[in-house]
């Protein structure tokens, strides 16, 4: 049964605040399984499983499947189904989970995301230390846009930079408002991410590269010296010495950087005392 005719048979509609959006096409839930059980994960993580089209096609070749749902009723619909008793199905709000995943080898995650949640999840499970090895994600064409941004160009910013340096990332498909209910007003894109062998950058402090990162597209209009003074409250002549060491323009702006400049710059901070 479809998505529509699960939730009309059990009284349900669409919650708004919950970003409920519901793929239709069986066809394409396969199509998203099969990329999220490559590589053979040990454990599946699916977020927002809404009625189960994904989750099923997720547990058909027995491997195990953790299912968060943060809607009550959609948990409870979600149990009524037998083809999903393999499937542990939980009450949960993804972006405070505690992910217990670092016992597998191997685990994936998968899902068709809320958009008001696809991009600190996918920040959030980039950074983890012992964060699955492979995320396939419906979400937002214009986040996927922001992931996969090269300097210089609009769409680039510190999701990209936050993202990348821990996966690697390819568009595998873009669907249009049509293929889900309610239509969305945006079209929606499935990314993988694969966790890279070793991140691009291992800067001295993370937590100063990731304030310089912030602070550098804070300001867009200004150049990097004059944004990363304000966002850090620094003095714009340490920001400079700091630019220097680092080898960057003193005209630069932080929109054009990649994610080495970044990593010198946050380095030549940390090297100060910042």
């Amino acid at each position: 049964m479809s998505a529509r005719g699960l939730l009309n048979a059990a009284g349900l509609h669409p919650k708004k605040r919950f970003g409920q959006n519901f793929l239709l096409d069986e066809s394409l839930c396969i199509r998203i399984a099969e990329l999220a059980r490559a590589d053979a994960p040990e454990f599946i993580v699916e977020v927002g499983p809404g009625t189960g089209a994904l989750t099923a096609a997720l547990a058909r070749d027995g491997a195990g499947v953790r299912a968060l749902e943060i809607d009550r009723d959609l948990v409870a619909l979600l149990g009524q189904r037998d083809d999903l008793s393999s499937v542990e199905i939980l009450e949960a709000d993804a972006l405070t989970y505690t992910w217990p995943e670092r016992k597998y080898r191997r685990w994936h995650v998968a899902g068709n995301l809320p958009y008001n949640i696809a991009t600190p999840l996918l920040v959030q499970l980039a950074q983890l230390s012992d964060g699955p090895q492979r995320i396939v994600a419906m979400i937002q064409k214009d986040v996927a846009d922001r992931l996969l941004a090269k300097p210089g160009t609009p769409a680039y910013g510190s999701l990209t930079v936050a993202v990348s340096n821990a996966m690697t990332i390819e568009r595998a498909l873009t669907l249009g408002p049509g293929a889900f209910y309610p239509r969305p007003k945006v079209d929606s894109t499935v990314i993988v991410l694969n966790r890279r062998a070793r991140a691009l950058v291992e800067p001295i402090d993370p937590a100063l590269f990731e304030k310089v990162v912030r602070g550098s597209f804070a300001y867009r209009r200004k150049t990097l010296a004059n944004s990363l003074s304000r966002a850090l409250s620094v003095e714009r002549a340490e920001i400079l010495i700091a630019m220097q060491a680092a080898g960057i323009d003193e005209d630069e702006r932080g929109e054009r950087l990649d994610i080495d400049s970044f990593a010198r710059l946050a380095d030549a901070l940390a090297r100060r005392g910042f």
